[in-house]
């Protein structure tokens, strides 16, 4: 599958010209060419573009489930595809084969939906929260997984035609388990592949000023969309306990209350409990459904 058509997606904010400019170039530099680029401007105008890259700017933010479905649309206008790469526009592939490690990848398996990268700093190293596994232990062990990074991965579109994409009321956080309890359900594999690596900034989450809100409505959001009902409760009490005992911040913890009973109250979208099945597939996997 060295022809396998690849389509990449690219968020930004208008605020990262210099680094969006070297991941296009990077993205330039790939011995397995893209077939269609985009970069979507989130609420706000583009830098120049090289040629042949797409842009479009939106009038509002959209966020990131928002701004990627839009990407994903043009991307379909542009022509049939395979695979959509998602990439931060902080992001920086370093090695020019990572569109042809995909290829193999998903030559090997045709019932792999999604590609999770490895995070790196410019050391190399990977922060723990960049392990989509809840034993962390050495972040260069690939292997199948319940989740994926959002910062670079790989989703098939045969995948996408099936699960439906990414869920605009999300807005920001946990949009990709989302997406990843879809997938799995509908009986996809999801691979880390430490070998393929978006190098990265150290970065926290809570830069986000919307992060515990959004953290806490969304996981609310999760558990009433996907999971059998005997098991909401189950996770969300685990979150909240696990999210107590972590928090160092007063003000954090009222955010993250306040997003919690707004995902309460709030409609999130259909329910589509996830089968039994893929429960128990999940707890092979390492991660039961209620952590």
């Amino acid at each position: 599958m060295r022809h396998l058509r690849v389509g990449v997606a690219i968020l930004t904010m208008g605020n990262r010209p210099a680094e969006l400019q070297e991941l296009l170039d990077s993205v330039a530099k790939q011995d397995l060419p893209a077939t269609h680029i985009v970069v979507v401007g989130n609420g706000s105008p583009l830098p120049p573009l090289p040629d042949g890259v797409t842009g479009l700017s939106l009038s509002e933010n959209l966020g990131v489930s928002g701004g990627r479905n839009v990407a994903l649309d043009e991307l379909r206008k542009l022509g049939e595809l395979d695979v959509v790469v998602d990439l931060d526009d902080d992001g920086l592939l370093i090695s020019q084969d990572v569109f042809s490690r995909l290829a193999e990848l998903y030559e090997q398996d045709p019932q792999l939906g999604i590609v999770s990268f490895r995070i790196a700093d410019e050391l190399g190293r990977t922060q723990r929260r960049h392990v989509p596994r809840l034993r962390v232990g050495d972040p260069q062990r690939g292997g199948l997984v319940t989740t994926f990074l959002g910062g670079g991965h790989a989703l098939s579109v045969p995948m996408l035609d099936r699960t439906g994409d990414w869920p605009d009321e999300f807005f920001y956080a946990h949009e990709e388990t989302d997406l990843a309890w879809r997938a799995l359900d509908d009986g996809w594999r999801i691979r880390y592949a430490p070998e393929i690596v978006l190098q990265h900034p150290y970065t926290s989450p809570t830069r986000h000023a919307v992060f515990h809100r959004m953290v806490a409505r969304n996981r609310v959001w999760l558990a009433k969309r996907h999971l059998p009902a005997v098991l909401v409760p189950v996770y969300l009490g685990v979150w909240a306990t696990l999210t107590a005992l972590r928090s160092r911040s007063v003000a954090g913890m009222r955010a993250w209350a306040a997003g919690f009973a707004e995902g309460v109250r709030t409609p999130c979208g259909r329910r589509r409990p996830m089968r039994w099945s893929t429960v128990w597939r999940m707890t092979r996997l390492g991660r039961p459904p209620v952590i």
